[in-house]
C-alpha cells in the first residue's frame, strides 16, 4: 500500500501527541477498512502502510481521528486474544462520526455493496444518523444536527 501522501511522524512522537478519546481498530485488511473510510465516510488517510494508517475525517465543526491496526502488529496485546474466531468485530460498539452527512453515506454504501442496517432518520435528540456497517462489521453511525 505504501505511506498516505506526507511522510508521518515517528510512532513515539505521535503517541505522545495523542489526547482526549482515541479509538483503535484492529482490521483484517488496511487498504479495503481506509477505502470504506475513504468512499463512505469522507475521511481520508493521514499516514497508512500495509499495518497500520491514521485516518481523519475533517469535514464537520471539530475534526476526527482513528487508528487502524492489522492484526499481527497487536502481537503482543491482550485484545488479540479475544478475536480468535470472531467473524464481526465491534460488536455492541457504535462508533459515531459526527458532522457526517448519512444521507451520503448511505448512498454510497449502497453503491459499494456495504451493509445498511438502518437507512437515514431524524432522531429525537436532534441528530439525523443512519448506520452502516463496514468490512470488519464496525458499525458507523454517520450523523448531522436537525
Amino acid at each position: 500500500m505504501g505511506k498516505a501522501d506526507k511522510e508521518f511522524m515517528p510512532a513515539a512522537e505521535y503517541g505522545r501527541s495523542l489526547t482526549g478519546l482515541g479509538l483503535n481498530l484492529l482490521v483484517r485488511d488496511v487498504a479495503r477498512s481506509i477505502a470504506f473510510a475513504r468512499e463512505v465516510l469522507g475521511a481520508s488517510a493521514v499516514y497508512a502502510d500495509d499495518d497500520f494508517a491514521v485516518v481523519r475525517y475533517s469535514a464537520g465543526r471539530k475534526p476526527a481521528e482513528w487508528m487502524l491496526h492489522k492484526d499481527p502488529t497487536y502481537h503482543s496485546n491482550p485484545m488479540l486474544g479475544l478475536l480468535n474466531g470472531v467473524d464481526v468485530r465491534g460488536a455492541g460498539a457504535e462508533l459515531r462520526l459526527y458532522d457526517c452527512d448519512p444521507d451520503r453515506a448511505v448512498k454510497r454504501a449502497k453503491e459499494l455493496g456495504y451493509l445498511v442496517l438502518a437507512e437515514p432518520v431524524d432522531k429525537p435528540h436532534g441528530q439525523r444518523e443512519a448506520f452502516i456497517l463496514d468490512p470488519d462489521g464496525y458499525c458507523w453511525v454517520p450523523g448531522v444536527p436537525l
